[in-house]
């Protein structure tokens, strides 16, 4: 009898969790692991080396994200990520690429550990809405995207809504309100947007609007144009004014993409052009001028295994007045233009001309092998310095194997004295910088 009973409060503990399970919901676990480094070394009088401990810096990081189907069209997703060393500053390395608090001893888990993200997302016919932490891409929001370069990309606190009821039309309203950053140490730092200027770093206090309109209906085309609208912008390089806020901004971006099987040679065309307009005065200290940009980039095939592409990009600068740079609101670090590199962001962002050249060999099973040069002629305004020329040669190496993406790449920057170098080199009179960055990645 005993035994009976037992057998009989087993399968109802049984039951009972198989119909808790039904009203559920299943988790989908994905994710990745990352190893990368990075050093640096000019050929200032400080005699840096390569691979020396304190110009090396290097992170290891794990990112897990649980996503769900809510039922009713609600999906849910979230997003936990790991930066730490693994001991390596203890001999090979003097700090982290990207961390979550800038802690250098490590020594507490809020240190290492940040939710990058979570949001809810709702569909609707032909409509989602999506709000929460979240990843906004270039390709739809060129002044405020999430950046790929470093270990883990930065995230936005944002409302999304992304409509397709026009044919071949994608329409995208977002309010952003804040953004963590893609390098240094506040990766769990949420901090309203900002603007990069030629009068330093300006914070976006307020609200910031965008629309986007993406269209595919003319063959072999797809055109996109985005909107945005800034609030309450201060310019923290102006102590008097804070914390009054005196202006608002403007921007609008526009981008052609021409590619189609017909074309020869694999002929692929871009075009993209914007301007950003501030108030032209921040209270009596300040005053700005609009940023125009435009660009042009031509990629061909000519075999099957080789694209070339050559691009070029101007952007220009008041002199009589302090300018904004075409730059990541996000983040203030990258750029939307056709000539961006690895490392010449500072360089092409204002009052410059720039040109590029790639080329990248398909080898197969192999990987890619790519080889790229700009230069850029800068003017007074530019962020690099006052007429601070600048070249870059970037040679990358990308494979997969054993389903670990590795990434290898050696970088060349020069410029003229007082260049101002953006790694671990200090000293003022370097004019060249040879950089080595690594990384294996593999996702789940």
């Amino acid at each position: 009898m005993k035994k009976t009973l037992l057998s009989l409060a087993a399968a109802s503990l049984i039951v009972t969790s198989a119909v808790a399970a039904d009203k559920g919901i299943d988790i989908v676990t994905t994710g990745q692991a990352v190893l990368y480094y990075e050093t640096s070394a000019g050929n200032g009088t400080t005699n840096e080396e390569l691979f020396d401990q304190g110009n090396s810096q290097a992170n290891v990081g794990i990112q897990l994200n649980l996503d769900a189907d809510l039922k009713n069209n609600f999906t849910f997703g979230s997003q936990l990520s790991y930066l730490g060393t693994a001991g390596l500053e203890k001999n090979l390395v003097s700090g982290t690429r990207q961390s979550v608090t800038g802690a250098t001893a490590m020594t507490d888990i809020s240190d290492e550990i940040a939710l990058t993200k979570i949001f809810i997302a709702k569909k609707i016919a032909n409509t989602t809405v999506k709000i929460g932490r979240q990843e906004l891409p270039m390709s739809l929001s060129p002044l405020a995207f999430s950046e790929g370069w470093n270990v883990f990309k930065n995230t936005f606190e944002a409302a999304l809504l992304v409509n397709s009821d026009i044919p071949d039309t994608l329409v995208v309203g977002a309010y952003v309100g804040q953004s963590n950053n893609s390098t240094g140490g506040s990766f769990s730092t949420f901090n309203s947007l900002n603007a990069v200027t030629s009068a330093g770093t300006t914070g976006v206090g307020g609200t910031a609007y965008m629309l986007t309109v993406q269209n595919k209906s003319i063959p072999m085309t797809t055109v996109t144009a985005s909107y945005y609208d800034l609030a309450k912008v201060d310019s923290a390089a102006t102590a008097d004014l804070v914390p009054n806020y005196d202006i608002g901004a403007t921007a609008l971006w526009g981008d052609v993409a021409i590619a189609g099987k017909d074309l020869p040679m694999g002929l692929k065309v871009g075009l993209q052009a914007g301007q950003i307009s501030p108030d032209s005065q921040l209270g009596t200290a300040v005053k700005f001028s609009d940023t125009t940009a435009f660009g042009v980039k031509v990629g061909l095939a000519p075999i099957e295994a080789l694209t070339l592409c050559a691009a070029f990009t101007s952007v220009d600068g008041d002199d009589n007045k302090e300018n904004v740079a075409v730059k990541n609101t996000g983040t203030g670090v990258k750029t939307p233009l056709f000539t961006q590199m690895i490392y010449n962001q500072n360089a092409i962002a204002l009052d410059a001309d720039t040109y590029m050249i790639k080329a990248v060999y398909n080898t197969g099973d192999y990987g890619k092998i790519i080889a790229q040069y700009a230069g850029t002629a800068a003017g007074k305004s530019n962020l690099q310095g006052s007429e601070i020329d600048y070249a870059e040669f970037d040679l990358i190496y990308k494979v997969k194997a054993a389903g670990v993406e590795y990434f290898a790449s050696y970088i060349n920057r020069s410029f003229d004295k007082g260049g101002a170098p953006v790694l671990l080199v200090t000293n003022t009179d370097a004019t060249t910088e040879d950089v080595v960055r690594v990384w294996a990645r593999y996702a789940f």
